[in-house]
């Protein structure tokens, strides 16, 4: 079970899967971060200077001890234009994959026959033709 477990673990599509699964992580947080302290405050000054995070609707208010119950839409808002960004970086760099694909798709050309076999191809079809 142990060399099974192995073979699994260090096969080139799972080690593939795990640095992916690292760099979006990693990738994520730094779109998180563009987001949050770059595009949302231009969007701010755009809209007047509405902080979207703050964008709450409440549905009960604070009472003493009881804490507000709110729906975050301001924060839904963000995580909406985060999954923007993050979406359209995949199709960028899907695309960018796609097309060195087709480049390498282009390049793979049938072997050339030897000359040898070129010859013994051509008295071969002369030879149909004489029957």
């Amino acid at each position: 079970m142990l060399k099974d477990f192995k073979e699994f673990a260090f096969k080139g599509n799972v080690l593939d899967m795990a640095i992916g699964v690292i760099i979006g992580a990693a990738f994520g947080k730094i779109v998180t971060s563009l987001v949050s302290d770059l595009i949302m405050p231009i969007i701010s000054i755009l809209t007047g200077g509405i902080n979207f995070t703050d964008l709450k609707f409440v549905i009960t208010p604070a009472h003493g001890d009881v804490a507000e119950n709110a729906i975050m839409y301001g924060s839904f808002i963000q995580n909406v234009v985060d999954f923007l960004i993050i979406a359209f970086c995949i199709f960028l760099f899907v695309r960018l994959i796609e097309k060195f694909k087709k480049k390498e798709e282009v390049k793979v050309e049938a072997p050339k026959k030897a000359d040898d076999v070129v010859l013994l191809e051509e008295i071969r079809d002369l030879l149909k033709a004489k029957k």
